[in-house]
């Protein structure tokens, strides 16, 4: 089973899921504001994606952080911000096989699963 991570009001979100049901592909969507991922496997996804990937900064939360936190990020701090606001986790983040992908797009995950366009 795949599981997604998003939020479900999240454009990006809604379509990825509709991709992978449209190609039947079982999925288990999670969404972060209600079951942001423990501790532990945020610091896996932060190695094995990089915190530069996995945060957004495009967020609104982004956005609302104090200067001084945003000017200051590092991996440290970066994964303490995610911890504390899932939403600056970009999204979505697919599990496949305990391997990551963050973002969506047809070509991508038509690349991912070996399906043709």
């Amino acid at each position: 089973m795949l599981e997604l991570y998003g939020l479900t009001n999240c454009d990006r979100c809604r379509a990825a899921r509709k991709w992978l049901e449209t190609n039947g592909l079982g999925v288990q969507f999670v969404d972060l504001r209600q079951n942001p991922p423990p501790a532990r496997e945020l610091t896996r996804w932060v190695e094995q994606l990089g915190w530069q990937v996995l945060l957004n900064r495009r967020s609104r939360t982004w956005r609302e952080l104090p200067d001084e936190k945003r000017s200051a990020v590092s991996k440290p701090l970066a994964t303490q911000l995610m911890r504390a606001h899932p939403t600056l986790i970009k999204r979505p983040v697919l599990v496949r096989n305990s391997q990551l992908h963050v973002g969506f797009t047809p070509e991508h995950y038509q690349e991912i699963f070996g399906v043709s366009g």
